[in-house]
């Protein structure tokens, strides 16, 4: 296995192209305007190759607008996407809000993290079409670039990029809000012994078919019910593979364990594979309100051969109603099994 750095020295014969937002009339009005209600075509690319690279910054006079537009992606001539979630979710944070912070495949980066990268390669053997939806009720700006590759030759033994978003709002929890961890110490005790030995009520972030490899997520929380001292975290990472059932293939032992932090975080951080992005805790309640979260499988890819269930626990076997949103992304050979359907505009919104 080769490092992109390591690979550069390697000749290609592909060629560069890119399609972009600039002004065909030679002026400096290098953005598209988007009404609302409108959708345009990005790129539309012919022939084989691969998206490596898009940058995008957006402007609106709308609360929440990067929950309000959509980006949706077709390879190869397929009649539903492959990519389908709010743009600034798809770019690695939700709840409507821009956030500068640094991954190896997304960024936000300064000023303010308004200018949204992404790096995942996107491969198609017959073409590619890249598409943004303005679902808001105001004017959207959009300057934008896509990146792209074409080759003489359809990629071999390549999956197909994918990224879809989910919401549950709020997820159904069986705890009581009114019984507080710190505040009655039998509580803690019951919950905690309630087993969860089956999954079924977790929040899931992705279920998919055929074969492929997940390489990722981000999660989005609204903690609004309290429970343990506050925290949100006591819940455990599960992810099915290939029709397990009980237990799942991979067993984890926590929220922040999954996104390789520990101990209840109170620190925004990001690296290139595993961060907190957000975080809006406050000393009287200190993991109350809207918290982000990401965990990239670019060096432990998750393998499926036939389908895979990743899915969390909202507290401790399910206890918690919080807002829980995520994007997950991953490889696979096509055909996908259907999306859910996307959440109407104002079901997609954040909470107050």
């Amino acid at each position: 296995m080769t490092s992109p750095l390591s690979s550069l020295p390697l000749l290609r014969d592909y060629r560069r192209r890119r399609a972009s937002s600039w002004d065909r009339d030679g002026g400096n009005r290098d953005f598209w305007v988007f009404d609302p209600g409108e959708t345009r075509v990005l790129a539309e690319v012919t022939g084989p190759g691969s998206i490596r690279h898009i940058w995008m910054t957006l402007a609106s006079r709308e609360e929440h607008y990067p929950r309000r537009s959509l980006l949706r992606m077709f390879w190869d001539g397929e009649a539903t996407p492959s990519v389908e979630a709010p743009t600034g979710d798809f770019f690695g944070v939700g709840h409507g809000i821009i956030k500068m912070f640094a991954s190896l495949p997304l960024t936000m980066s300064p000023q303010d993290g308004q200018a949204l990268n992404c790096f995942f390669p996107m491969p198609f053997a017959s073409g590619a079409r890249v598409e943004m939806t303005n679902e808001g009720e105001r004017h959207l700006i959009v300057y934008f670039y896509v990146d792209y590759e074409e080759h003489d030759e359809p990629p071999e033994g390549l999956g197909r990029f994918h990224a879809q978003w989910r919401r549950q709002n709020p997820t159904v929890g069986w705890g009581d809000p009114a019984r507080r961890f710190d505040e009655n110490p039998d509580y803690r005790g019951e919950v905690w012994q309630t087993p969860n030995l089956d999954g079924k009520g977790n929040y899931v972030i992705l279920e998919a078919r055929g074969r492929g490899h997940y390489v990722g997520c981000n999660l989005n929380i609204d903690c609004f019910q309290r429970e343990k001292n506050d925290w949100y975290g006591e819940g455990d990472d599960m992810i099915f593979i290939d029709g397990d059932t009980w237990p799942p293939t991979l067993h984890g032992t926590g929220t922040e364990d999954y996104f390789n932090t520990a101990w209840s975080p109170r620190t925004e951080f990001s690296a290139p594979y595993h961060g907190l992005t957000l975080y809006s805790g406050s000393p009287e309640w200190p993991w109350g309100g809207k918290n982000s979260m990401y965990r990239f499988h670019i060096e432990d890819p998750v393998y499926f051969q036939k389908s895979i269930r990743v899915t969390i626990e909202h507290g401790h076997a399910n206890s918690l109603s919080n807002d829980y949103s995520s994007t997950a992304y991953w490889y696979q050979e096509e055909p996908h099994a259907p999306f859910p359907a996307m959440l109407p505009v104002e079901k997609r919104l954040p909470r107050p």
